[in-house]
């Protein structure tokens, strides 16, 4: 793909990294390909999941295409730079045109990042998987390869206020591909998911401690910290998405 934006991104970013006193745990960025179709498998705990996890396949020279909400591409600001970047527009309630894109830019030779939980974590642990990831790995004949990020949730997440303040350490960890064949994808999803839970429970306890401690906002209850249980979680959740419904018909009743 012809990519004028990405490059001159990827340095922006960098260099805001840099701005921000930023330090890197970065393990096992060896087992992304440098060559041939390749998706990544990541957590999701903010709303710069997006900006770092693209790091994780940038030792090995790739650019990864995100598979991203459709709301973000509708938008006047983000649309025109999300389509750019050739990121993939998921419409969640039509989601075969988005596999069938990341599909075909696997079989091309691209690196695709996909979010198995689709939304963000508020309990910053795993929440269920969806069985696209290993679907659509599978249907591409690419390798899956599982990447957690920690951290990334103290600058911008949900419920709480954004802190761009310095000196955060970024974790970003890359495990050893999976080669997901579809045939049990229910099964194949649980095996991607308890990979990562392991990884993630590690990325926990290898983080600084002095950046860490007990009772922290943005560590999962069942480490020591305060943020919501999954059940807590799953009714937060609950609760947003009948807001947003009750504003939709709102709005659709005012154009009435």
């Amino acid at each position: 793909m012809r990519d004028l934006t990405y490059p001159p991104i990827i340095a922006t970013a960098k260099t805001a990294f840099r701005v921000l006193g930023q330090r890197f745990q970065m393990t096992g960025t060896e087992n992304v390909p440098r060559t041939g179709g390749v998706l990544l498998a990541y957590n999701h705990i903010g709303y710069v999941d997006f900006v770092y996890g693209g790091l994780a396949a940038n030792p090995s020279g790739r650019k990864v295409r995100f598979m991203a909400k459709r709301e973000l591409f509708d938008h006047t600001w983000t649309g025109p730079l999300m389509r750019s970047l050739h990121h993939i527009e998921v419409d969640r309630g039509e989601g075969l045109a988005s596999f069938r894109t990341a599909v075909d830019y696997l079989k091309a030779g691209e690196a695709v990042g996909i979010f198995p939980e689709a939304t963000i974590s508020r309990a910053m642990e795993l929440k269920e998987f969806k069985s696209g990831a290993v679907r659509i790995a599978a249907e591409a004949g690419v390798p899956l390869v599982p990447v957690i990020l920690w951290g990334t949730q103290r600058m911008m997440t949900k419920d709480h206020p954004k802190d761009f303040s310095r000196g955060k350490t970024i974790a970003i960890h890359v495990g050893e591909p999976l080669h997901p064949t579809g045939e049990n994808a229910v099964a194949e999803t649980a095996e991607l998911k308890s990979v990562m839970a392991t990884m993630l429970d590690r990325a926990i306890a290898d983080y600084p401690a002095d950046e860490q401690p007990p009772g922290s906002w943005w560590v999962p209850a069942s480490h020591g910290g305060t943020a919501p249980t999954l059940e807590e979680a799953a009714a937060l959740d609950a609760a947003e998405k009948r807001e947003r419904a009750a504003k939709r018909a709102a709005k659709r009743a005012a154009r009435s």
